[in-house]
């Protein structure tokens, strides 16, 4: 009973120090998305607030980190310019509503149809999105406002002090465990460049983010039709690109921690945060794959860990602002490419050479859109492409086996499924001129999954009666025989071995 608790006590300080590493990272993530999004910097902490404090006390995944993505601020740019950030608050409010429905009809479970490619290449697309997203920090502003790349003394600082970020965070676990290596090293390099008065960029150079609590607020635009016209297309894209990082992500720290998070859950959690959003001017957000493996590799595992990033940001907004502004972004850029290390998977490059072609391409392929486009595109043209391989594939199964009976009729026995990939495999294989008068196909080992293989079916009857032959087909569900329309007249069934399944048809549903 003592151990037990003396693990939860160790459990707990895990959290709340990996919380409060989180919550350093998040302030410029946030800041840097709410630029993005064309609004302000404060819209962009508070959706880090609120959507990191509520996903982590009702979400489905514990030691998962949610806050303000630029996966969905890309999307919300547009809004913003051609309406208003009102409008914007209105379509997140509308994106948690989708959210939240999605989760009650339990539909989470859909995020198993991704394909292990498609899981890699979203991680590796999402750890080079990740590193670019940091080559920002390099820049500087001239003197007419232009941003330039860093030169001489000025990018030599900034690559050492990242260098000496990354090398805390590498080495101090071989030291100790007590305290996340990544906070450490925040605090040591910050604590460097104030003693040792070293000029380097710092998160105050980028916005303030002092700032009040969040208060409520109805959306300020119309409750017309038009409105929501304008609305919930944005809303749409929002709520599809949040859930399915959000759910990968949640994937992804599963197998990290060799544990099962809860899918629907973690929709109506996201759902409720981005709902709220929209009543307390905050800019929506997901589950963010750069500080959830933050917390994780900092020893973060349970809600706490979420809860503390959460209102230590809030601190920060409130009553920490001036400390906080005084961290280099070098520390914090160093954080990231460590983060951009671990979340890559390096083994991909061995696999390319031992997994099937089609998979390594689709690999490839889902990397390379997550950095040209955004994640939900990505994953939608992975599972797309890796679905046409899969029915590829199983098109070259379907054999047909010919021979003759004692009766002298010619049989074909039909192996393998009977879809609409395998339909011009199936039908090249029967030579109608060459078979006996009487012919019958045996469906035993075969299965009719889609219309066009009862099309094609139908297809094949008509050219034995245009030949003058008799078609038997057996062993085919009573669903199939509903729709043989034209060869009803020839269709034998033997009723007491005929499969009782269903197939996916429009003249069925």
């Amino acid at each position: 009973m003592l151990k037990l608790h003396i693990n939860k006590v160790v459990s707990l300080k895990a959290d709340i120090l990996s919380g409060l590493t989180v919550a350093l990272a998040l302030v410029p993530e946030a800041v840097a998305f709410a630029f993005v999004a064309n609004v302000d910097p404060i819209v962009g902490l508070y959706a880090a607030f609120m959507v990191g404090l509520i996903t982590a006390i009702f979400g489905g995944r514990p030691g998962m980190i949610s806050g303000a993505t630029g996966a969905m601020a890309v999307v919300m740019v547009s809004l913003v310019l051609e309406h208003s950030v009102q409008y914007l608050f209105a379509a997140v409010l509308l994106t948690g509503i989708l959210q939240i429905l999605f989760g009650v009809f339990k539909l989470g479970k859909f995020i198993r149809m991704v394909p292990h490619p498609v899981m890699l290449g979203f991680v590796n697309g999402l750890a080079i999105v990740i590193f670019l997203a940091q080559l920002g920090q390099f820049k500087v502003a001239d003197e007419n406002g232009v941003m330039q790349w860093m030169q001489g003394e000025m990018l030599y600082t900034m690559l050492g002090l990242i260098a000496l970020t990354m090398a805390i965070i590498h080495f101090l676990p071989k030291l100790t465990s007590a305290v996340p290596s990544a906070l450490v090293a925040i605090v040591v390099v910050s604590l460097a460049v104030v003693g040792l008065d070293i000029e380097t960029k710092v998160v105050g150079d980028v916005a303030s983010i002092a700032g009040e609590l969040p208060s409520f607020m109805i959306p300020d635009v119309p409750f017309t039709w038009e409105t929501l016209a304008i609305i919930f297309p944005y809303s749409l894209i929002l709520a599809a690109i949040g859930l399915i990082e959000s759910l990968l992500t949640l994937t992804l720290i599963d197998e990290l921690t060799q544990t099962r998070g809860q899918s629907n859950k973690e929709c109506v959690a996201q759902g409720l945060a981005n709902t709220t959003n929209g009543f307390f001017g905050g800019m929506g957000g997901c589950a963010m794959i750069g500080q959830s493996m933050i917390n994780v590799n900092s020893g973060g595992r349970g809600r706490a860990s979420g809860i503390t990033a959460a209102l230590a940001l809030l601190g920060f907004i409130l009553f920490a602002s001036g400390l906080i502004e005084q961290i280099p972004l070098a520390a914090l850029t160093g954080v990231m490419f460590i983060v951009v290390i671990a979340t890559f998977e390096w083994s991909s490059f061995r696999a390319l050479k031992k997994i099937p072609k089609s998979d390594a391409f689709i690999l490839v392929l889902v990397s390379g859109v997550t950095v040209a486009t955004d994640l939900a595109i990505a994953v939608i043209v992975g599972v797309i492409v890796s679905a046409l391989v899969f029915a590829w594939e199983h098109a070259k199964h379907v054999i047909v086996k010919r021979s003759t009976d004692e009766n002298g009729s010619t049989v074909y026995e039909v192996e393998g499924p009977l879809f609409f990939g395998a339909i011009s495999n199936f039908k090249s294989q029967f030579q109608v001129n060459d078979d006996a008068g009487d012919v019958i196909i045996d469906f035993q080992n075969s299965r009719v999954y889609d219309h066009s293989g009862i099309e094609a079916i139908d297809g094949l009857a008509e050219r034995y009666t245009q030949a003058g032959k008799k078609l038997h087909l057996r062993h085919l569900s009573p669903e199939c025989k509903e729709l043989f329309s034209k060869a009803s007249d020839c269709v034998e069934l033997n009723v007491m071995e005929d499969p009782n399944y269903h197939i996916a048809s429009d003249k069925l549903s």
